[in-house]
């Protein structure tokens, strides 16, 4: 679709399509305006964008970007603020880049079906080894990034929610609304969402950032808060870690002769798995290394766990190339040979660090 129109005795071409300079400036004000509420002039964009561009300039351009419909001046002398024409604009970016990462998501997800598979053998073969109970758990990204989220209607009271995180991690969440919602209403909703979360930390998220959404809301607040306690959910569900074991049937013969008790209690330990997820956070977020490196040494009732304060566990990290980190754990009587064990630790991380770095080069 085209037409002209007269603008300063010129005549200009209206397409859809804007060049670089027009898209870089109508993001500007779009964000800037989702961010403050209030219209926007060419001197907060020269200051917003670097593209290194007079005011004049950018009032020409702003111009041109109200004239093709996808912003509008409210009074005389005020800033612009975004049409629907706009917010679509907008938004069909934000879907182009997302497709983009879907795209390579496909390859990610068979990468992480490669991956458990990994881990799961890693676990047999140093149960194997070493005759011991064994524990590999899944990476997890200790400062986790949300990269992207997109509402869409299922029906007029029911949203689901996709929300990209740390490594291109997506998780999908049912969220139920008590008030019918137009696509207009989604698509606000989805701007006011990505302007605040996007590219923040999942520690981020706290209640000064609810309240500060709920304000841009208006009169839809309590519809956002809903969305937002969904989202929230979903990325601690992205947090939860995976925990493979094996060498479990070893695990009675750990204890001293007749000590039968203990090893029941540690063998319910290996089965709830909630201890063993309590072990690998210790071993992530221990700031005491000794001097092997990233190898970790509990005897006793150095023990974070309480149904393995009879034993002795050593446990090791292992790290991704995009930086999540896993725990490797192995698990046995406290008359262990831990030279053996440190040494098994140690050569099968180095191993593991070189199989990442080969699949990382491959997939760049």
């Amino acid at each position: 679709m085209s037409a002209n129109r007269t603008k300063g005795g010129d005549e200009l071409d209206i397409n859809d399509t804007l060049d670089e300079r027009k898209e870089v400036i109508l993001k500007a004000i779009i964000s800037n305006y989702l961010e403050t509420g209030e219209p926007v002039g060419s001197r907060t964009i020269s200051k917003y964008t670097d593209l290194n561009l007079s005011s004049a300039t950018i009032r020409n351009e702003m111009s041109d970007l109200e004239e093709l419909g996808y912003i509008v001046q409210p009074h005389t002398s005020a800033g612009r603020v975004p049409t629907d024409k706009g917010y679509r604009f907008y938004v069909d970016r934000m879907m182009a880049e997302k497709e983009e990462s879907e795209a390579a998501q496909g390859t990610l997800l068979e990468r992480v079906d490669k991956l458990e598979s990994l881990l799961k053998q890693v676990a047999k073969v140093l149960a194997f080894n070493t005759q011991y109970a064994t524990m590999v758990t899944s990476p997890r990204m200790l400062n986790k990034r949300i990269k992207f989220i997109q509402l869409s209607q299922v029906d007029e009271s029911n949203l689901v929610a996709v929300i990209v995180v740390g490594d291109n991690v997506a998780r999908n969440q049912l969220i139920h609304v008590e008030q019918a919602l137009s696509n207009e209403d989604v698509l606000k909703f989805n701007l006011l969402l990505n302007t605040f979360l996007q590219g923040a930390l999942v520690t981020e998220i706290n209640i000064e950032m609810m309240q500060t959404m709920k304000q841009q809301a208006g009169g839809y607040a309590d519809i956002l808060e809903k969305i937002f306690e969904g989202i929230v959910d979903a990325v601690h569900q992205a947090e939860e870690t995976q925990i493979y074991t094996s060498g479990t049937s070893n695990l009675l013969k750990l204890g001293e002769p007749g000590d039968i008790n203990k090893a029941s209690a540690l063998l319910e330990t290996f089965e709830d798995k909630e201890e063993l997820s309590n072990l690998a956070s210790a071993a992530l977020n221990s700031d005491e290394n000794d001097r092997d490196g990233n190898i970790q040494i509990y005897i006793g009732d150095e023990s974070p766990v309480e149904n393995m304060k009879d034993y002795s566990i050593v446990t090791s990290t292992y790290e991704l190339p995009e930086g999540a980190k896993g725990t490797i754990g192995i698990i046995g009587p406290k008359r262990m040979d831990y030279k053996k064990v440190v040494n098994t630790l140690k050569s099968l991380t180095d191993e593991l660090d070189t199989i990442f770095r080969k699949e990382g080069k491959r997939g760049e």
